[in-house]
C-alpha cells in the first residue's frame, strides 16, 4: 500500500501537506489489514483441516482485502470526498462478510464443538449487544458532517 504515496518534490516539509490525506487513509487501511491479518492468522492457526470451501472462502476474502489499497488510495488522493469515502466503505463491508463466510465454512467442517467454533461462538452470545453497536454506528452517521456542510 505504501508504494501508492508519490515521494513529494522538495526537501522542506511543507513539501509533505500534500500527501497528508494520502497518509491518513494509508494509516487507517494499515490498521484494518493488520486487523484482518491478525484475525485470519489466529483463526488459520486454530484450523486442523482445510477443504474446498474453505479455500474459496478464503480466497474470496484475500480478494476483497486486495481492494483496500485502491480504494485508500482513491479515498486519500480525493481528500475524502463522498464517493471514495463510500466505495472504501463497501470495500470494508464485503471484506466483513468474506470474513464471516471463511469463519462459518470453518465451523462447518470442523463442528459445533470445535476450537474454532467456540472461539467465533462466544462473540454472538449476545445479539443485542451486537445490534446497539449497529445503531451507534448509525446514529454517529445520522447527523451530517458540519463541517462539510459549512463548506458547501
Amino acid at each position: 500500500m505504501v508504494l501508492e504515496m508519490k515521494v513529494p518534490h522538495g526537501d522542506e516539509l511543507s513539501s509533505l501537506e500534500g500527501i497528508f490525506p494520502i497518509f491518513l487513509s494509508y494509516i487507517l487501511s494499515f490498521i484494518n489489514v493488520g486487523i484482518y491479518w491478525n484475525n485470519h492468522h489466529h483463526m488459520m492457526h486454530a484450523a486442523k483441516q482445510v477443504n474446498g470451501r474453505v479455500l474459496w472462502a478464503n480466497i474470496h476474502l484475500l480478494f476483497w482485502l486486495s481492494l483496500i489499497p485502491f480504494a485508500s488510495g482513491w479515498m486519500g488522493e480525493n481528500h475524502f470526498t463522498t464517493w471514495p469515502v463510500a466505495l472504501y466503505g463497501v470495500v470494508l463491508l464485503v471484506a466483513g462478510i468474506a470474513y464471516y463466510i471463511l469463519a462459518h465454512a470453518l465451523i462447518t467442517l470442523h463442528g459445533k464443538n470445535s476450537t474454532i467454533s467456540t472461539a467465533i461462538g462466544l462473540s454472538f452470545v449476545n445479539a443485542w449487544i451486537g445490534l446497539a453497536l449497529y445503531a451507534l454506528v448509525a446514529a454517529i452517521w445520522f447527523i451530517p458532517d458540519r463541517r462539510i456542510e459549512k463548506k458547501l
